[in-house]
């Protein structure tokens, strides 16, 4: 039995050891292939991009809503001086603006019902600064969702839309657009 012991230590430590690392790097290479996939469907670097309304048709993603308008804007904060500057226009109903970072965490959340939100994203290692969001990873996903339950909502949903913007500013401080 002794024999033994040391084998099954052995054969429990590689297993937790495998597990650890697949923990680890999977989130990122998750986001890497995600991050192509948005870039191979048209989905804009540091610009909203509005795809179709979610049918069983146009469903690529799992489990995504009919109910809600999506928008999505990927960003790439690789230059230091480089900010994200984001504005959510206004809509009536439920709204957010979520941030996922290139190990796919949500790191920020939004919410504005019948108001324009304007934030602006920092490169990773900024100072903190009011009205500002430092990402924890220099790439990674920003995406709006409204409620949109019925084409003509969604039609409505994608005309306030128009008035969300993603844009790369360059700079050493760069203040959120302001709020009218």
């Amino acid at each position: 039995m002794r024999r033994w012991i040391g084998s099954v230590l052995a054969l429990l430590a590689t297993a937790a050891g495998a597990h650890a690392l697949t923990l680890h790097f999977a989130p990122a290479v998750i986001m890497d292939r995600a991050m192509a996939a948005l870039a191979a469907r048209g989905v804009a670097l540091h610009a909203f991009t509005t795809p179709q309304r979610v049918t069983p048709q146009t469903q690529t993603v799992v489990r995504s809503s009919p109910d809600l308008y999506y928008a999505l804007c990927r960003y790439d904060l690789g230059n230091p001086v480089t900010r994200v500057a984001l504005t959510l226009a206004a809509w009536p109903d439920y709204q957010s603006l979520s941030f996922f970072d290139a190990r796919t965490d949500n790191f920020a959340t939004l919410r504005g019902t019948g108001k324009m939100v304007s934030v602006a994203l920092l490169p990773p290692g900024s100072a903190p600064q009011q009205g500002a969001i430092v990402s924890p990873t220099a790439e990674g996903v920003i995406l709006i969702r409204r409620l949109a339950p019925s084409a003509e909502a969604f039609a409505a949903a994608a005309k306030a839309g128009a008035g969300d913007q993603c844009r790369l500013v360059e700079g050493a401080r760069v203040s959120p657009p302001s709020t009218p």
